[in-house]
């Protein structure tokens, strides 16, 4: 999309759409404040749903386990409920209810935005369709996004005003995700540098420490002559 406005309210008509199917919906954001504004979007939606924002370990694992429960809409950042199953029709599903929401499509995993890593994307994504169960994954991604704003191709920009694309029309290509994932590869690639250059720095303070923890020990526990070496 153009806008985030637009992709907000492309993203609140799906939930909404997928809430009277019944089938479950857990939508994944960058941040808590991100949280705020979908939830605000659904409420007004009439959209029931729950909001998780990573405070509180115990209930989210709870509430995360039940995101495959028929009817339910999940709003959760990254980090809430990690490493918890979510079992299509909820934790104690009986066989009929597991089957429900297999027939309903399964679990529909919504990615409000794409992340600086690759791997928080397949992250979310592998919330959905595990072990063979059904599932759908969908990303939004808008013009105003952090990381189409800073790292965007200027071709996609260029060709959106130029076809005079409305703000509220989606549009889907091979050329728009090969530039966010090239986007993705440039901020991978700032990172790792940012930690090799660490890594050089802790080697050189590494080898410091080890000369004078060396001369130190030589200084406590040293013959007589050792240690005259240090004091001249």
């Amino acid at each position: 999309f153009t806008t985030q406005r637009a992709k907000y309210a492309a993203i609140a008509n799906l939930v909404e759409e997928m809430y009277h199917k019944g089938q479950p919906v857990l939508i994944g954001t960058t941040s808590v404040e991100k949280n705020q504004i979908f939830s605000s979007l659904l409420s007004k939606k009439g959209v029931q749903h729950q909001v998780l924002n990573a405070k509180n370990h115990q209930s989210e694992a709870e509430i995360i386990s039940k995101a495959g429960t028929k009817g339910t809409v999940t709003v959760a950042t990254n980090m809430a409920g990690r490493g918890v199953d979510i079992k299509l029709g909820g934790p104690q599903a009986t066989d009929a209810e597991h089957e429900d929401v297999i027939a309903l499509g399964g679990l529909f995993v919504i990615g409000t935005e794409r992340h600086e890593a690759r791997l928080i994307d397949n992250q979310l994504r592998g919330r959905s369709g595990r072990q063979g169960d059904a599932g759908e994954t969908q990303f939004f991604v808008s013009l105003e996004d952090n990381l189409m704003r800073v790292f965007g191709s200027t071709n996609i920009k260029t060709m959106m005003g130029k076809f005079g694309i409305p703000e509220d029309e989606p549009v889907s290509s091979g050329m728009v995700s090969r530039a966010l994932e090239g986007a993705q590869e440039k901020i991978e690639g700032f990172h790792f540098d940012s930690r090799k250059h660490t890594l050089e720095y802790d080697d050189v303070m590494n080898h410091q420490r080890n000369v004078v923890y060396g001369r130190r020990k030589t200084m406590l526990l040293g013959e007589h002559n050792e240690i005259e070496i240090f004091l001249k």
